[in-house]
């Protein structure tokens, strides 16, 4: 909108206020607009994933042409030419772990040369990496029933206790169901498609029925995980959406993250992940999940999570810690798109932070302390007289004002970490555990009601903490599926993934 001379003010001092707001406005559309294109068109990542993306397309296209022109050449060759001396490249081995099967490449029996008597010298062996695609087979439980010759009383082997009660889809099965629907993000009408391109028809419905009776088995399990992860001194907290169908509409349920990771300050507590399911994101329901948790809580400065943090507050405090990443993103944007000085000076300052960090990940709480008092103090007090100062030359509305705003109204929560060596410098790990999420929403589409966010918050508990503690998902669930029903429940915790020995 054009300025109305007749309306300007006769104060100099305001002229300037206008003109330097009108300015901030500008660049704040630009900013915008240039934001609007790269998310469309650009880079979405800090790295430039897409600038990476090109040059591995790139580096795989020569790859991929040169050994397709090589083969052709060799197959060009005259029969009986000699072919070029083969490259012998540096290749990792194969995995140990790997069941290997023998195929022998009988000799001759007698000497080419002479027609003389062989022995064997020795062997070579080439390791040949194959797939063999999944099997199918029906396990057939066969139960001998016998009969007293003197009374005649009929004996029999109790049935074996199955996942699901009265179901016919073994373990396995179902474990596959679970990991391609929560963590290949695999719906569950592709699956039955897939399924029956090996002429194994299972309706889609039944899969359902499968996936709803498996949780319900399982969670034991999920609470578990959840009082592990409410006992932790420190939380990671972040949340995502997911689709929700309900009644012919689509509307946005959002799942909350929990992790708990005391791995960076040394702690020996085995690393876990418990999801929650809210049909919205008001202040509740985190206050609900973290009713009786008190502790440190890292997360963004969203402000429901504000009432965690309020005075008073019963069973205890919950301290905030922010985070640095999320505040450096801030800048960063700027510094990418505007190639603004003051944008470009933040970021490389908060870069030092954590390259501090970087030399004391896993180090215990008092060590990390000592480190950040020596090496780290001085630099966020500097930080903080240069944000200061940069403040003050800028318009409220300028987005480096609201950049630097952002980190000066949280200063003590930024700052906390530089007394308690538990506290980490941002909350990546909950940002990691989400990502699966974020990835497969497309595909996360649940009808008739919540009921299937529950579901997807049960599973992903399972999924991710195994993950978390270097555990194959798809095996742990198979072998717990097949053991719940038989375990003692006073020994539960066996069963969980950093404590879990296969059979």
């Amino acid at each position: 909108m054009a300025l109305d001379p007749a309306h300007l003010p006769d104060d100099i001092a305001m002229l300037k206020a206008m003109l330097l707001d009108r300015d901030a406005e500008i660049e704040n559309l630009k900013l915008t607009i240039a934001k609007m294109q790269r998310d469309q068109y650009g880079a979405k990542s800090e790295r430039g994933s897409k600038l990476l993306d090109q040059l591995e397309l790139q580096l795989a296209e020569l790859e991929e042409a040169q050994a397709q022109n090589k083969v052709a050449a060799e197959l060009e060759m005259p029969l009986g030419a000699a072919k070029p001396e083969p490259q012998n490249p540096a290749r990792r081995p194969l995995p140990g772990h790997l069941p290997r099967e023998r195929v022998v490449h009988e000799g001759p029996h007698d000497c080419p040369s002479c027609g003389g008597e062989l022995r064997k010298l020795g062997e070579d062996v080439t390791e040949t990496l194959e797939h063999v695609p999944a099997t199918w087979k029906v396990i057939c439980h066969v139960r001998e029933k016998f009969t007293c010759r003197s009374c005649e009383t009929i004996c029999q082997a109790p049935a074996p206790n199955h996942p699901i009660a009265r179901g016919r889809a073994g373990p396995h099965l179902l474990a596959q169901v679970l990991f391609n629907k929560y963590r290949a993000h695999l719906p569950l009408n592709r699956q039955s498609a897939l399924f029956a391109g090996d002429g194994i028809n299972i309706d889609t419905s039944t899969l359902a029925d499968w996936v709803g009776a498996s949780t319900a088995t399982l969670m034991p399990l999920v609470e578990a995980i959840e009082a592990h992860v409410i006992d932790a001194e420190r939380l990671h907290i972040d949340d995502t959406t997911v689709p929700v169908l309900a009644k012919g509409k689509c509307r946005t349920g959002r799942l909350w993250a929990y992790v708990r990771d005391d791995a960076p300050f040394a702690g020996k507590a085995a690393p876990a992940a418990l999801f929650q399911y809210s049909v919205d994101r008001a202040a509740e329901h985190p206050e609900r999940h973290l009713a009786t948790y008190s502790g440190i809580c890292q997360a963004d400065a969203y402000s429901g999570y504000n009432g965690l943090y309020a005075q008073g507050r019963e069973p205890g405090p919950i301290t905030e810690a922010s985070c640095w990443a999320h505040g450096r993103r801030k800048f960063f944007e700027i510094a990418e798109l505007n190639k603004a000085p003051i944008a470009i000076e933040a970021v490389r300052r908060i870069d030092e932070l954590f390259a501090i960090e970087r030399q004391i990940n896993g180090k215990p709480p008092d060590e990390r302390v000592a480190v950040r008092q020596s090496q780290t103090k001085p630099l966020v007090e500097d930080l903080e007289i240069w944000f200061r100062s940069e403040r003050k030359k800028l318009s409220s509305k300028n987005r480096l004002a609201k950049a630097i705003d952002y980190h000066l109204k949280r200063w003590p929560a930024f700052t906390r970490y530089l007394d308690d060596g538990r506290i980490c410098l941002s909350n990546n790990a909950a940002e990691r555990t989400i990502r699966g999420i974020a990835v497969g929403r497309k595909n996360w589409i649940f009808a008739g009601s919540d009921s299937g966010g529950r579901r997807a918050a049960a599973i992903y508990t399972l999924i991710e903490t195994a993950k978390l503690n270097d555990v194959d998902a798809r095996a742990w669930l198979a072998d717990i599926l097949a053991r719940i029903n038989d375990h003692p429940m006073h020994q539960l915790d066996a069963l969980l993934p950093w404590n879990w020995q296969a059979d």
